[in-house]
C-alpha cells in the first residue's frame, strides 16, 4: 500500500520526493509561502532545494534547466533574507553546479568562479553544514574544473577527506573521494572508498540520492575489480 503522505505539509511531500507529484506540490507550497510573506526565509531556501532535486533527478530532461535556474533564484533570496545563514548560499552553489556540470562548457564557465565562491562562504559560516557538504562540494569542484583554472586533485582530496570528519558514514563524500582517487591512478584506494560507499548505511534524510549514489559507485567499482 502506497504510503499516505499529508497533502499540506512541504516536509512530509518532500521526503516523499521520488514522486514527482509530491516533489511539485512540496515546491509549489514553498513558493506559494514565500509569495505571501517574501521575507520567509525558511521557504526561500527549500525553494531552492526542492528546485535542485526537481532539475537533478525529478523532471524530465527538457524542463530540468529552467528548474535550476528558479532554484538559484530562490537561493539569493534567501541570501538576501540572511546572508549570516549557510543554507542560501549552499543551494545557490548546487543549483549552479548542476547547470554547470549538465548543460555545456558555457554554463560550466559561467558559474565557475560563483559556486567556489558560494561554497566557500558556507564552510566560512559553518563547516559542519549537512556533514561538511561545503568541504565535499568544493572537492568535486577542485577535481571537475580544469588545472588551468583552478582544479586540482591534491585540493579535491584535502577537501573531501575533511567532509568525511563531519560525515563519516556519508555515501556522496566517499563516492567522490574514489572518484578523485581513480582520477589520480590510486586504483586500490578507489576501490575501497567505492566500497565505503556501497556498504554505508543510507542516511534518512536521504535516501534517494543514497540509493542513486550507492548504484554509481556499484557500477565504477567494476572498473576497479
Amino acid at each position: 500500500m502506497a504510503r499516505q503522505v499529508p497533502a499540506d505539509d512541504p516536509d512530509a511531500l518532500y521526503q516523499d520526493r521520488e514522486n514527482l507529484a509530491s516533489a511539485q506540490k512540496a515546491t509549489a507550497i514553498w513558493a506559494t509561502r514565500l509569495k505571501a510573506n517574501p521575507k520567509d526565509f525558511t521557504s526561500a531556501y527549500r525553494l531552492a532545494q526542492a528546485r535542485y532535486w526537481l532539475g537533478t533527478n525529478g523532471l524530465p530532461e527538457p524542463q530540468r534547466k529552467g528548474a535550476l535556474e528558479s532554484g538559484i533564484e530562490a537561493a539569493r533570496t534567501a541570501i538576501a533574507l540572511d546572508a549570516s545563514k549557510p543554507e542560501g548560499h549552499f543551494w545557490l552553489a548546487a543549483n549552479m553546479g548542476a547547470l554547470a556540470e549538465s548543460f555545456g562548457l558555457r554554463q560550466g564557465m559561467k558559474y565557475r568562479g560563483a559556486i567556489r565562491d558560494a561554497l566557500e562562504m558556507t564552510l566560512k559560516l559553518s563547516p559542519a553544514f549537512l556533514q561538511g557538504s561545503a568541504d565535499r562540494a568544493l572537492g568535486r569542484w577542485y577535481f571537475k574544473v580544469p588545472g588551468l583554472f583552478g582544479g586540482s586533485n591534491k585540493k579535491s582530496e584535502e577537501h573531501i577527506r575533511t567532509s568525511l570528519t563531519y560525515g563519516p558514514n556519508s555515501v556522496i563524500s566517499h563516492l567522490f573521494l574514489a572518484d578523485t582517487l581513480a582520477g589520480t591512478g590510486q586504483k586500490d584506494e578507489a576501490r575501497k572508498e567505492y566500497q565505503a560507499a556501497i556498504d554505508a548505511p543510507p542516511d534518512p534524510d536521504w535516501i534517494p540520492e543514497d540509493r542513486r549514489f550507492k548504484e554509481q559507485a556499484k557500477r565504477l567499482i567494476q572498473q576497479w575489480r
